[in-house]
């Protein structure tokens, strides 16, 4: 990332799709074609882990930080690849297109791909896959006996299952993997579908020259595969639940702080092992993915741990973690790291440190620009290093007219015209922010779709520290016009960023 460029944040959920929500078919490819003409760099997406309505269908709370998200599984591509026919994929009228409904496409999705299931089977010649399964293994056989086994306990976490299947005894384990051998293969197959599509997707994109950055969130969640499989790694008590759990303290997004509620890790045990589980899931991003967005950074280096059964992030305190000792073990094994640091919040000296001594990009963000220490601020275009990725704002904020409509004061509002020099229209202030973001020293910026097109606080991706309306905007194909591709495609190579 030593080099000028730009790119574009959407994640897959948001792209058009006449089935619900947004997957690796047909509009996956004429976004990064979208990207391409425009001469962007990058594609920034969220994470891909696959999401649970009992979370919210948060990116960042999944049940296996190594297994893909069915529903971005395009229906267009198994009707293709002759596993449906093209009557199985209707009727598409109940789907909305603005935002997505959880509710409705998640039953669609899994009768679907019980169907192409079914069509799977009766294929002889199953090499491509039987190659997956064993190149995935290490992963893939947990994962999948975990999800058959939460639909054979449902509404029960794994620590109360049995205890012989909580403590994964030998025999009781493989009596079950018998027992469910038809749900696990189903899995295994949803799973190798997953990663055929999303292989050939950023295959397309690497050869327009795009890379993919993709997004690794710290924690993983109590209920999934990694606790259940790798209990010792994590802070739980004798009966295998977390006696401190993951938050920050109060912020900017939360005078209370955000509780996250993830286990959170036990450095000394991932020390003694040589951060085996942590080298795995690396090894496994870096092939997903060209550039990985480490999420909440400075966990590794300190993280807050609150006392579980605490309702707000308060009463919580500060934990070194090994970061040194950790990132030179991943360097040792991985010559070259494509991290960008997520190192927003709270950031004390010694997360600037590794940073620094690492040399991984930070995250500088326009939005925060603008508050009582201008023009001292850290975010400020004058005051960044070039080693940085800028965002005029991440899918953690506003969009940038949400916040002139609706949360900048006229303070604010003041800082940012003096900066710019003159008093801009309303309708144009995304661009003015898109113009210091593309002008900036910064190595790499990255735009949120959704201030490229300039609309409000209704598009707005996710409110931290709330539960409900997140993770549902998507973009209509109408947005990206030919006006709007000049444009960016000017501003691109007005800056240097081609």
């Amino acid at each position: 990332m030593n080099r000028r460029g730009s790119g574009l944040l959407l994640h897959i959920s948001s792209l058009p799709s006449p089935f619900g929500i947004g997957d690796l078919g047909p509009w996956a490819y004429k976004f990064a074609d979208f990207l391409a003409e425009t001469k962007q760099g990058f594609w920034q997406i969220l994470a891909l882990n696959p999401t649970e309505p009992a979370y919210a269908n948060s990116p960042y709370h999944s049940m296996s930080a190594f297994a893909g998200n069915p529903l971005f599984i395009s229906p267009e591509l198994l009707v293709r690849d002759g596993l449906l026919a093209r009557e199985d994929v209707e009727p598409l009228s109940d789907f909305p297109e603005q935002r997505v409904d959880y509710e409705t496409i998640i039953p669609y999705k899994k009768r679907i791909f019980y169907r192409a299931y079914e069509s799977f089977r009766k294929i002889t010649d199953n090499h491509d896959y039987e190659t997956f399964c064993g190149d995935n293994a290490h992963w893939l056989e947990d994962f999948t006996l975990f999800v058959a086994l939460k639909a054979h306990f449902p509404g029960r976490v794994w620590s109360e299952w049995p205890p012989e299947i909580r403590d994964r005894e030998r025999g009781a384990l493989q009596s079950l993997k018998k027992q469910l051998h038809e749900r696990i293969e189903m899995e295994k197959f949803i799973q190798y579908i997953f990663f055929k599509q999303w292989s050939a997707f950023k295959a397309y994109c690497n050869q327009k020259s795009i890379q993919i950055i993709g997004d690794m969130p710290i924690y993983v969640d109590y209920n999934s595969t990694d606790l259940w499989v790798n209990p010792e790694i994590f802070k739980l008590d004798e009966e295998k639940r977390p006696y401190v759990v993951a938050g920050v303290p109060p912020d900017y997004f939360s005078k209370t702080g955000q509780l996250w509620g993830n286990p959170v890790y036990r450095w000394e045990t991932l020390k003694s092992t040589g951060y085996a589980w942590w080298i795995h899931r690396a090894e496994h991003q870096m092939k997903l993915f060209d550039l990985v967005r480490l999420d909440h950074f400075r966990g590794l280096v300190g993280y807050w741990e609150v006392p579980a059964g605490e309702s707000t992030a308060i009463n919580g305190r500060w934990v070194e973690a090994p970061a040194e000792d950790f990132f030179g073990v991943l360097l040792k094994r991985f010559p070259y790291l494509p991290v960008i640091a997520e190192d927003l919040g709270f950031i004390t000296p010694d997360v600037r440190e590794v940073v620094r001594r690492f040399d991984f990009p930070g995250i500088k963000v326009l939005l925060f620009a603008f508050g009582e220490d201008f023009p001292a601020n850290p975010y400020i275009p004058h005051n960044l290093a070039r080693n940085c990725v800028m965002y005029t704002g991440t899918h953690d904020n506003n969009t940038v007219r949400g916040w002139f409509e609706n949360e900048a004061t006229s303070k604010e509002v003041q800082r940012f015209y003096r900066y710019l020099g003159r008093e801009a229209p309303a309708e144009e202030i995304h661009w003015e922010f898109i113009r210091l973001t593309m002008m900036s020293v910064a190595d790499t910026v990255i735009l949120p779709v959704q201030d490229i097109l300039g609309i409000g606080e209704e598009a707005r991706m996710n409110r931290p520290a709330t539960t409900q309306g997140n993770w549902q905007w998507r973009l209509l194909p109408a947005q990206l016009t030919p006006r709007l591709s000049r444009r960016l495609l000017e501003m691109t190579e007005i800056y240097g960023r081609t």
